[in-house]
């Protein structure tokens, strides 16, 4: 008994050890960017700020523009997170509760472009972008990622695990299949969608490469385009930076937070039944 108490508490101090490690870098950049900008390059380096100031962050948000960028992210990443998980629900239900001619296949072909990177796809898409005139328009980077095969599996395979009773009970009374989505499927899926939720939130957050290609005006730049303004050809601005670095966590980390208590049970259940 004793053993396995102490194997217990072994395993719980590596584990703090590994989370250490981990938020080690956060807590650095965030310690950073409340320093002077003479702190910012002294040697050796100071873990803690002294003085602390927020001068990186002000400079950032009047000289950097990014309050505008801020907006940009904000609607780009709301907009596409709604739209992948209204389109992604809608499939992930099709495929898990119709059965036609061909579904298997169907579900085949969705998981077999996870093998697909989005280097090879992007002239394609790039092409489609601008024969429908979104070229340079937030709306070519909200509509091209609204649809994920990892979200129509998750979706399918938690899907799977609703009886298909409860289902043709609705049916015997009246409802209609756009009722049972609403009324049923969803409220039921609410696990799988906060972890499509989080998943989309931080995958639109934080893409880099395809606003880079969607967008050429400088006003509908997102965050991380933006952050890359701070990176010149000779020098780079690491103190607005690391300033609006730590700015960029914070939305990620809300949300994160708002869905932690289905995030678990979403990725358990999800993969329950084949």
């Amino acid at each position: 008994m004793e053993i396995k108490s102490s194997a217990k508490w072994i395993v719980y101090v590596l584990l703090l050890v590994l989370s250490l490690l981990w938020i080690f870098p956060v807590i650095w950049i965030l310690l950073s960017s409340l320093k002077t900008t003479t702190d910012l390059y002294s040697f050796p380096p100071k873990f803690l700020p002294e003085p602390v100031t927020f001068e990186h962050f002000i400079n950032a948000f009047e000289k950097g523009n990014f309050g505008v960028y801020f907006l940009n992210s904000a609607i780009v990443t709301v907009s596409s997170t709604l739209l992948l998980l209204l389109i992604n629900s809608m499939a992930g239900f099709a495929l898990a509760k119709y059965r036609f001619k061909g579904d298997t296949l169907l579900l085949v072909g969705f998981i077999s472009t996870l093998m697909i990177p989005l280097e090879v796809i992007m002239i394609p898409i790039f092409k489609v972008i601008s024969y429908l005139g979104l070229y340079n328009n937030l709306l070519s980077i909200i509509i091209p990622p609204a649809a994920t095969p990892t979200g129509v599996f998750l979706m399918r395979q938690y899907l799977l695990t609703v009886p298909d009773e409860l289902l043709e009970a609705a049916r015997m009374d009246g409802a209609s299949e756009w009722k049972i989505y609403w009324s049923i499927i969803l409220p039921i899926a609410k696990p799988i969608l906060a972890v499509l939720a989080i998943f989309s939130f931080m995958w639109r957050w934080d893409d880099f490469l395809w606003p880079l290609i969607g967008i050429s005006d400088p006003s509908l730049y997102t965050i991380q385009l933006a952050l890359s303004n701070f990176i010149g050809e000779f020098n780079v601005d690491w103190g607005s930076l690391l300033a609006m670095s730590v700015i960029t966590m914070i939305p990620v980390l809300v949300v994160f937070i708002m869905f932690q208590r289905y995030f678990v049970k979403g990725m358990v259940t999800s993969g329950m039944k084949g």
